[in-house]
């Protein structure tokens, strides 16, 4: 599956800049790190929760976790869970499983930017199949989603920054 049309259709009509790159298969955002030759901290991975009623996209680095219970209260929400992939694969028909860019306003979700993905200088991110990635200036997606900034996810287990 190449770069949906629906994806391509929106970075066109905005006169985004961005670059299209291919690698092989990689299905975890640090896999797709490891395969683009990038620092996890500057490749988004999306996730999408379910909480009062609507779908939201959060946006966060490869090297990071959504911490559900810190995202409940910031979002405003009285309760916060996953999508399942069920949900997921009806949700964006037109992407991989687990692939979707994060490009909430082509599905009608609002963005989420964890704000030490907003700080960097580029981001990548899945172009909706587990092989290709989208690469641009995170000033550049910021424009094109406006996503709201806001700080949500943690370290992961057992991770040390000594």
């Amino acid at each position: 599956m190449p770069l949906s049309e629906r994806l391509r259709s929106f970075l066109d009509s905005k006169q985004a800049q961005y670059t299209l790159t291919t690698h092989p298969k990689a299905y975890t955002a640090r896999e797709v790190a490891v395969a683009e030759h990038l620092p996890p901290k500057e490749v988004a991975k999306t996730v999408v929760v379910y909480g009062d009623g609507a779908y939201q996209m959060i946006v966060v680095p490869a090297s990071k976790l959504v911490d559900l219970h810190e995202a409940r209260p910031t979002l405003g929400l009285s309760q916060l869970r996953l999508a399942t992939e069920d949900e997921l694969g009806k949700l964006f028909p037109d992407c991989e499983l687990g692939a979707m860019p994060p490009f909430g306003p082509l599905y009608g979700f609002p963005v989420y930017l964890d704000s030490s993905l907003a700080g960097q200088d580029t981001i990548a991110f899945n172009a909706g199949t587990h092989n290709e990635v989208v690469h641009m200036k995170t000033p550049e997606f910021r424009r094109l989603i406006s996503p709201h900034i806001v700080s949500l996810v943690r370290e992961p287990v057992g991770h040390y920054s000594g």
